[in-house]
């Protein structure tokens, strides 16, 4: 029996090691987008299919706790506390679903007294068969993602069992016993296929003829045993899936297509969102910081007929301005730089680019032809991230828009002495979970300074 033992105990750790080997061997991120790249929380992932087949390797302690003839005891509890190792197990389970399951356990026990407990001495072996049905307890008051790594079994069934005392005027004789067993398994997911585990159980023989000390009472008389086991132990599942079904957190078909369907409809009501109010929605508005009141065209675009970088509305009201104001040059120049100040002027781009959109050209071409206009203005041209990323990375991406927009201002004919740049970071004014809002934060805006 040992030797049996001994080669399944090599078998699993061969497995294990292979299991392990498997777990770290990572593959190289090669995402694109590092904007969006952020660090998640180890979560746990949704499965199709699980693997329901593992093996359990369990050892500890047996204590047969009754009956017990005069003078035989398995340990004195008031001089003598000592932990044996005294018994080994293998099991088989099958899960039947993430929750349910069945398996087999045969285990052999060899109880003796301890050293020290002032028992007669005895020596009873007891192999033992178990058939039962498991509970995966987190799966069945649905908390698996509160619990995480960590699991719970209980487990209840028939055992079938053959003592044998080993010393005495009985050795050599045998008896087969029946009755139940129950006990409870906690355990921890180490790898996605293996985990820990320690298991209490109790078992309890319903006709058992000889003590645990391996005296034989009469044949008539039927006794009552009781045994408890303290183990612990190493699972690995087997079979084509990615994890084993204790762990899994399955959906089923419905839950998914009402979970994509509410997706769909929230995509579609971001898509509908009209953010700079122009009537026309954000994922076909290619201006999305139109002015209020301003024409704009099916783009979302603010018409510009003569392609000037001012638009045509605007255009007009600074014309009727000077029309009919002595002072209308001044309070339209001052009109001009607030929108500006305010931010109604930007660049934007795209994720991860530090080249504004082709979009954008008007917006830059408006800012040069006032600084053209007006030689001894200077501007602080100031870049944005969105909220995805590390502050690091972000702060560098700011600048380098920054830095974009005043070489085209440059290459444009404006002196680089009258363009200060600044990278401020992270906007984080918007949901960082909408992309369309996100669009709104990856800009470089402009502060006119004298």
């Amino acid at each position: 029996m040992k030797k049996h033992l001994l080669i399944l105990v090599t078998l699993l750790f061969v497995s294990f090691a292979s299991n392990a080997q498997d777990a770290t061997t990572t593959k190289a991120d090669s995402k694109k987008d590092k904007e969006l790249k952020e660090i998640e929380p180890d979560q746990e992932i949704v499965y199709d299919s699980f693997n329901k087949w593992s093996i359990e390797l369990d050892f500890g302690q047996s204590k047969g706790t009754k009956p017990y003839a005069a003078g035989y005891y398995y340990s004195n509890p008031n001089t003598h506390i000592r932990f044996d190792i005294n018994h080994f197990g293998i099991a088989g389970r099958y899960m039947i679903s993430p929750t349910f399951g069945i398996k087999s356990h045969l285990s052999y026990d060899l109880l003796t007294d301890q050293k020290g407990s002032g028992s007669l001495p005895f020596e009873m072996q007891n192999i033992q068969l178990t058939f039962e049905g498991v509970v995966n307890t987190v799966r069945l008051f649905n908390i698996e993602e509160k619990a995480g790594r960590f699991g719970l079994l209980m487990h209840l069934g028939f055992q079938g069992s053959q003592m044998a005392p080993q010393i005495g005027i009985n050795k050599g004789r045998k008896e087969y016993n029946g009755g139940i067993v129950v006990g409870i398994t906690p355990q921890l997911r180490i790898f996605k296929n293996v985990s820990v585990f320690a298991d209490f159980s109790v078992n309890s023989n319903v006709r058992q003829h000889f003590n645990w000390d391996g005296s034989f009472s009469a044949s008539n008389n039927n006794l009552t045993g009781s045994m408890y086991t303290t183990a612990l132990g190493l699972s690995v599942s087997f079979g084509n899936e990615k994890i084993h079904g204790d762990w899994a957190i399955i959906e089923d078909k419905k839950s998914k297509e009402m979970k994509a369907l509410d997706e769909r409809v929230g995509e579609m009501e971001t898509l509908m969102n009209d953010t700079d109010k122009d009537g026309v929605p954000d994922y076909l508005d290619q201006e999305n910081n139109s002015l209020a009141g301003v024409a704009v065209d099916t783009k979302g675009r603010m018409v510009d007929m003569n392609n000037n970088g001012v638009p045509d509305e605007l255009e007009k009201y600074v014309n009727n301005s000077i029309t009919n104001n002595n002072n209308s040059v001044a309070v339209s120049d001052g009109m001009l730089v607030k929108l500006i100040n305010d931010g109604y002027i930007a660049a934007y781009f795209d994720t991860d680019k530090r080249q504004p959109t082709n979009a954008s050209t008007d917006n830059i071409g408006f800012i040069l032809n006032h600084l053209k206009t007006n030689p001894g203005k200077t501007v602080d041209i100031i870049g944005y991230a969105d909220v995805l990323g590390n502050s690091e990375y972000n702060d560098k991406l700011s600048s380098d828009r920054s830095d974009n927009v005043k070489n085209i201002l440059v290459k444009a004919g404006i002196d680089p002495s009258r363009l200060n740049i600044k990278g401020n970071g992270v906007d984080d004014s918007v949901d960082k979970t909408s992309d369309y809002a996100r669009r709104l934060v990856r800009k470089v805006v402009f502060k006119i300074t004298n």
